[in-house]
């Protein structure tokens, strides 16, 4: 092995790539004698098995969702592209840190596997069961010492506590034992040195039925398949090998705290880890399960226990219940409070896996037990997360119906990934923008013509995201081409294209955006029932219509908890119904996590205005940056919010920064820059009219003196230039009199 030449990186080269930070290898820097640094760890039991990171393969990757139909503006259909169902594999594997860019994980010292030999190796009397029947076995009576080996008294199964190698035990001709590690479902874990390969650190780990000989080859023919996984969050499986008529799974050696040893450390603060740490977690298990599943493999049996965390990077460790899908029923392991409620009666699936990956990551964020009496707790409420769209994410994740949960690994990590970057906004106080996998961007931002204005609901839905065209539909290529005049003219093209999911989501939409009486909603409804996407332009037809149906608003951020687009969506459904409070607090949700979506700022902006909150109002405008297209927007209306504050509330350096920013609006047309001018220079004469004092220094406003005189005289000439540019003689007239009105009087 070398060192990784990174900049500050700890890491070794295993396979072309560092097993810390995941570069390529760079000239190769050797290696002490010795090999890397040891550090201390947490308990023995944590430090699994050998030899630094899996070898070679290519690792799952994780690719966006399905996604659906082009957008629809001005008569216009286009498409957006996202992966459909594609499972590709990266040349590369991705050894990638912890954390996936959004956060630091902190990470764990690589525990050296002689420190993690146990010097007494012995099952405390309270960790004793019996393998078949699960009841108590080995425990003290009348003061006398638990029996370590013996016979359940229950169902007479034997039993034994007793490590069966020594130290010193060669296994197999190749394995020399050094002690036990841990002790585990199946018997004693124990760390040997291959003495074929230099001593690599490896860890041995029984078979179940060793006494039996036909069981035992039986057992070792169906989990030879093991020996190909290859993930670099995954144990790596070298080989199977009997030893005095026990047999033996040979794995490489990870060393490191399990999850559940670090949750423990937590839990003696009385608290479980951050979820800016374990949704990290779930994503790296989540890249794992997606690989089992491109290879007809299921996990089974997921918990705190079977994870280790080595310095930045994740590995799942026992490999144990692992099944081929489609495995018979009663064929897998399970552990209650972990488990998906269906697996019993029909087996391990994909579905039940997720269940697993969301179960595990519910117990690492909130101190609560899985289980009770062998039933599974029903997960804390919304509130002990701190964030709604991580609790809807769990729902989701945990539905008693497989159907209603996340289709595949990839799916979640995304929906997940995007809860991920909402919290971190929130901490941190900074967007965490993304390109969405199954949205398109914000067509327009709705209330770009002021935020003075009620809601449109026809704006709202034009300016919502529209989910993404599947590529590989037939007719994907043919969308973004069609052009009409009227909706009913684009109905009529889509129609005469080939009948596929995406033609008829298309017209599902074009009915939904003008809220038409055609049945083609309908027929979406019944032909893909289930696909969140009807459930979404059902949703957008209500808004339209101007009476959102808020039930279907919410179901569709159960489907989706990560995407900003249903939480805009959300924050029009509860402007339109007049809840601006909720809405207010998904607009701010939208804006903190992803500048992009300029409609939630105005929106956010209104709903304050509402509640009359006008400098919270004028928070979020000023926050469109300029590079938006819609910042000169933001500015015009922070002028104009200026402008109608209450004479009361109205101070000279707030009306002199609103003239300031105007003068700045370089590429504002004049005539628009003339009103709001005239409507500055007006709120001026009315605080200049009230008691307050006059500035007692010299102070300007968009160049003339801050006095009644001057404001007077400034004001006449933008009425008078505004009235020069009228469009009809009846507004001249107007202007002309108000430019007379103003007119400072002389004694000329």
């Amino acid at each position: 092995m070398t060192r990784c030449a990174q900049p500050g990186c700890t890491g070794t080269i295993d396979d072309g790539y560092c097993d810390f930070c995941g570069h390529a290898e760079s000239p190769p820097v050797p290696l002490p004698a010795g090999g890397g640094s040891a550090a201390s760890a947490p308990s023995a039991s944590t430090a699994w098995s050998g030899g630094g990171p899996s070898g070679g393969g290519p690792s799952g990757s994780m690719p966006s969702g399905a996604a659906s139909s082009g957008s629809v503006s001005s008569g216009a259909t286009s498409s957006g592209s996202v992966s459909s169902g594609s499972r590709s594999t990266s040349a590369r594997r991705s050894k990638g840190v912890l954390g996936h860019g959004l956060v630091d994980v902190p990470p764990t010292p690589y525990r050296d596997p002689a420190d993690a030999v146990m010097d007494d190796p012995e099952v405390p009397e309270d960790k004793r069961f019996c393998s078949a029947c699960g009841r108590p076995v080995g425990r003290s009576r009348e003061g006398v010492p638990g029996r370590t080996e013996g016979f359940c008294p229950h169902d007479g199964t034997p039993y034994s506590f007793t490590p069966k190698l020594a130290p010193g035990a060669l296994v197999a001709g190749q394995y020399r034992v050094l002690g036990c590690l841990a002790h585990g479902g199946l018997g004693w874990i124990y760390l040997a040195a291959d003495e074929n390969l230099d001593g690599r650190w490896v860890v041995l780990k029984g078979l179940l039925n060793a006494a039996d000989t036909e069981a035992l080859a039986a057992a070792e023919a169906e989990r030879k398949f093991l020996t190909t996984v290859d993930h670099p969050n995954i144990v790596k499986i070298f080989n199977f090998q009997r030893h005095e008529g026990a047999g033996y799974i040979v794995m490489e050696y990870v060393g490191g705290p399990s999850l559940q040893d670090l949750l423990k450390q937590r839990l003696r603060e009385g608290k479980a880890l951050p979820l800016r740490q374990t949704i990290p977690y779930a994503l790296e298990m989540l890249k794992a399960f997606d690989y089992l599943h491109e290879n007809g493999l299921v996990y089974c049996d997921l918990k705190p226990a079977n994870v280790i965390q080595v310095r930045q990077q994740l590995k799942l460790i026992d490999l144990g219940a692992v099944q081929r899908i489609g495995a018979r029923t009663g064929s897998s392991y399970v552990t209650a409070g972990y488990h998906a409620p269906e697996i019993a009666a029909s087996g391990p699936s994909v579905t039940s896996d997720l269940y697993t990956v969301a179960r595990t990551l519910a117990v690492l964020s909130h101190p609560f037990s899985p289980a009770r009496g062998g039933v599974e707790e029903p997960l804390p409420g919304p509130e002990a997360w701190g964030n709604e769209s991580f609790h809807r994410f769990l729902v989701r994740s945990t539905h008693p119906k497989p159907g209603l949960r996340f289709p595949d690994a990839a799916d979640m990590a995304e929906q997940l990934t995007g809860v991920l970057r909402e919290i971190r906004a929130a901490e941190d106080g900074v967007p965490y923008p993304s390109q969405s996998a199954v949205f398109g961007p914000e067509r327009v931002a709705e209330g770009v013509t002021g935020v003075f204005e009620p809601l449109d609901p026809k704006a709202a839905a034009a300016a919502l995201p529209v989910p993404l065209v599947d590529p590989a539909d037939p007719a994907a290529g043919l969308l973004p081409g069609l052009i009409a005049r009227d909706p009913r003219e684009l109905l009529s093209r889509v129609s005469a294209l080939p009948a596929t999911t995406e033609t008829l989501l298309t017209k599902a939409r074009v009915v939904a955006e003008h809220d038409l009486s055609d049945g083609f909603l309908d027929e979406a409804a019944r032909t893909l029932h289930g696909d969140w996407r009807v459930t979404w332009y059902q949703a957008v037809r209500t808004l339209v219509s101007g009476k959102p149906d808020l039930a279907l608003f919410d179901r569709c951020f159960g489907l989706l908890p990560g995407e900003p687009a249903v939480k805009l969506a959300l924050g029009f459904a509860h402007e339109q119904a007049g809840d601006h409070v909720t809405a207010a607090r998904w607009y701010a949700t939208v804006w903190r996590t992803d500048r992009g979506y300029v409609s939630a700022a105005f929106g956010l902006a209104r709903s304050k205005l509402a509640a009359g909150r006008i400098n919270d109002a004028a928070a979020a405008l000023d926050q469109v940056p300029a590079s938006s297209s819609q910042h000169v927007t933001a500015q015009t209306s922070l002028v104009a919010l200026a402008a109608r504050r209450p004479a009361a509330e109205l101070a000279p350096a707030e009306l002199i920064a609103a003239g300031e920013r105007l003068d700045q609006l370089k590429h504002l047309e004049g005539r628009r820059r003339g009103e709001l001018a005239a409507e500055l220079l007006e709120a001026a004469l009315t605080w200049l009219a009230a008691a307050a004092p006059p500035p007692t220094h010299a102070t300007t406003l968009l160049g003339a003196p801050l006095t009644q005189r001057g404001v007077r005289v400034r004001l006449e000439g933008v009425y008078r230039d505004l009235a020069r540019a009228a469009a009809t003689r009846q507004e001249r007239h107007d202007l002309v009199d108000r430019a007379n009105a103003v007119r400072p009087r002389t004694w000329l």
